[in-house]
């Protein structure tokens, strides 16, 4: 994993751990792949030798994690929830 991509992972899951979503665990069967994909592009407008040039910038990331295979291992709940109307 490339540097600021692992810098990224690192704070998501501190973040995460201190706001105990999440704990450590030693040793699972249900580990899932993170992916880390940068968000929504901004564009802005800079003016380059009397021309308009359209940038973009990408300042922040969303970790994705992949819970396809737990998913799949996790039981079905056949008491789905009542409408509210």
């Amino acid at each position: 994993m490339n540097p600021t991509i692992l810098d990224v992972v690192k704070k998501e899951v501190t973040k995460l751990l201190a706001a105990r979503i999440i704990y450590p665990i030693s040793d699972s069967q249900w580990v899932s792949p993170v992916q880390v994909v940068p968000k929504k592009f901004r564009m802005i407008v800079m003016k380059n030798h009397d021309e308009l040039v359209p940038m973009r910038i990408q300042n922040s990331w969303r970790v994705c994690i992949d819970y396809r295979r737990l998913n799949q291992a996790t039981r079905k709940d056949h008491f789905p929830l009542p409408f509210i109307d």
